[in-house]
């Protein structure tokens, strides 16, 4: 194991996890107090059409796949407000219509591509410098806004009415949420692709939340079993030689059922306070 670490594929691998696993369990608090799940997943797959226009104009998908991703999300945070279609009707619209203008777009690309499918699947051990350098500015930016306003961000999502009277400017902040939510997805896609970058929002603070006995230990808590989670599935990934999207989202599964086992049957009077 400290022999792999040498290799720079590894170093660029271990820097990006640490960098998105916290960004997305500290994000995946809001994502699931606002039960935005289904967001994320279509933003996830909308995403495909920005990859693929990167890839059309032979150029690094992913800050034209963050660009893509902001406007669609600002677009469906601005359809919520303005008409009477339904929040996941109006996501599925976006997720369906993102997928196929990406399927369309790449048929004019003929050819295997490789980077294609790292977006789809995830393959956080192909990472480039350049690729890791835009992870690390836009996760760090994203890290001091949330730690910034994150009771300002809570307030919002769990009583509207007395976040305004407050002074918060929720429309702003929902809409800020959304975007946030979306570029971080982004920034996933490499980690986990396009397919399984969702469970890396909810199964850290799904777990945090069967024990964290308030909000602050609930950030903590999620943030460090992300963290254990992108660790253990890269390193378990490359010794068994496995793919390390799957293997990571299996490794927050297994957190996930041991603490479920420990907390129900080991502690049954433990109560989470959540």
């Amino acid at each position: 194991m400290i022999e792999l670490l040498a290799y720079p594929f590894m170093q660029r691998a271990i820097l990006a996890g640490v960098l998105l696993g916290a960004l997305l369990a500290f994000l995946g608090i809001f994502v699931v107090l606002k039960r935005m799940a289904f967001f994320s997943d279509g933003i996830a797959h909308a995403s495909l059409a920005g990859v693929a226009l990167g890839i059309l104009a032979q150029i690094n998908p992913l800050p034209v796949a963050l660009v893509f991703s902001a406007i669609i999300s600002a677009c469906i945070a601005w359809l919520e407000r303005h008409t009477k279609i339904t929040s996941d009707a109006i996501i599925g619209l976006i997720f369906t219509s993102g997928m196929a203008a990406g399927v369309v777009l790449l048929a004019f690309k003929s050819g295997y591509q490789p980077e294609l499918v790292s977006f789809l699947f995830g393959d956080i051990l192909a990472l480039q410098w350049s690729e890791l350098i835009i992870m690390a500015i836009f996760s760090s930016i994203l890290m001091i806004f949330l730690t910034w306003q994150y009771k300002k961000i809570a307030l919002m999502i769990m009583s509207p009415d007395i976040a305004y009277v407050n002074g918060v400017k929720v429309s702003a902040y929902e809409m800020l949420l959304y975007v946030i939510v979306a570029v971080s997805v982004v920034l996933g896609l490499k980690l986990l692709g396009i397919i399984l970058v969702s469970a890396l929002l909810i199964m850290p603070v799904s777990t945090a939340k069967l024990f964290a006995e308030s909000f602050r230990r609930l950030i903590i808590w999620s943030i460090i079993i992300s963290e254990l989670t992108v660790l253990s599935g890269i390193v378990a990934s490359v010794m068994l030689n496995l793919p390390t999207g799957a293997v990571m989202v299996l490794c927050g599964m297994i957190i996930f059922i041991l603490t479920f086992v420990w907390q129900k049957l080991l502690h049954p009077k433990l109560n989470s306070g959540m």
